[in-house]
């Protein structure tokens, strides 16, 4: 197997591409022919040493793939060489091969291509947790999504939908703002030419988003929390800003407002029949083309040190795939 190593928290520069035995699979487990992995901003956050989850070195970064069971260990019984898998394992999938426990990956019908599965775990997951199990979204409610034409905002915007919620969108160019209305927003705010606050006020008619999907963080997490509506719920997915903002908290007693931690992984471990039923969810959605994951690049899989630059430019639409050929 060929895969990137991660030997130094020195960030992606630092990985290696080479060559290492094919590992088998133990008790629980099973080995994945990689076709398609996808980048997340965990994965960045991991290979500098900064994510709450610290793996020993050297070790395989890539969280969210997709592929082919080529080998079974003791014990499992829902899978089978040759079955379709997407897998959210935490690592392991930057690489040709990758074995991971049975209990993290999730059987692929046929019409789920490889590219798709491998952008749906993390960013639909966390959505559907975020908006459905955490802040109980109702149809009719409205929600503005922070950061909405990234991996986890152009989730949240389809999930919103189709759950018959109203969505803001909010993006910072006039291009992003343009895919998530292509995406079933009902409204866009270019928060960099835009007062975020203003806009929110006019397009409520004072009320204020019911619902506060905020991946981003920094100054944008306080002006929306001052902007939400009574009995409003603020789900803290992340910080792709890099900035963890602090709120005042009068805001949420005046506001009757609740501030909710959003950590899909957790929640999949310690709820796995919980998580199942959402992933089943998802997945009736995306059979029926109300979900369909947001890919704007798909490079080769010796390409990662590439896509993590352009996911550092800040101007990728949707997920970064990579493929094995």
């Amino acid at each position: 197997m060929h895969a990137w190593f991660c030997e130094t928290l020195d960030g992606p520069e630092a990985l290696v591409w080479k060559e290492a035995p094919t590992p088998e699979p133990g008790k629980g487990e099973v080995r994945v022919a990689i076709r398609a992995a996808s980048l997340n901003f965990p994965d960045l956050l991991i290979v500098q040493g900064k994510y709450q989850m610290r793996p020993p070195l050297p070790f395989v970064p890539g969280a969210e793939f997709a592929g082919v069971v080529e080998a079974v260990g003791e014990g499992v019984k829902h899978l089978a060489v040759g079955s379709h898998v997407a897998g959210f394992a935490g690592t392991g999938g930057f690489g040709s091969h990758t074995v991971a426990p049975a209990a993290v990956l999730m059987p692929l019908p046929p019409v789920f291509s490889f590219a798709d599965a491998a952008a749906f775990l993390c960013t639909y997951g966390t959505t559907y947790h975020a908006l459905l199990d955490r802040a109980a979204l109702k149809a009719g409610e409205t929600v503005l999504v922070l950061g909405a034409a990234g991996g986890v905002g152009t989730a949240a915007i389809q999930i919103a939908k189709a759950a018959g919620a109203k969505v803001i969108a909010a993006a910072s160019t006039d291009e992003k703002c343009a895919l998530c209305r292509e995406l079933g927003a009902d409204a866009t705010i270019n928060y960099t030419v835009q007062n975020l606050r203003d806009e929110l006020k006019a397009l409520t008619e004072g009320k204020g988003p019911d619902v506060v999907y905020d991946p981003v963080g920094g100054d944008l997490t306080e002006q929306a929390f001052r902007s939400i509506a009574w009995r409003g719920r603020h789900l803290v997915i992340g910080f792709a800003n890099g900035a963890i903002p602090s709120l005042p908290l009068n805001l949420a007693l005046l506001k009757g407002a609740s501030v909710m931690g959003v950590f899909w992984g957790e929640f999949a471990k310690r709820e796995p029949q919980n998580n199942a039923a959402c992933l089943m969810q998802l997945a009736a959605w995306y059979m029926e083309g109300k979900i369909k994951p947001v890919i704007e690049h798909q490079l080769p899989m010796p390409q990662l040190k590439e896509a993590f630059t352009l996911m550092g430019s800040r101007q990728v639409r949707g997920k970064l795939v990579l493929v094995n050929s």
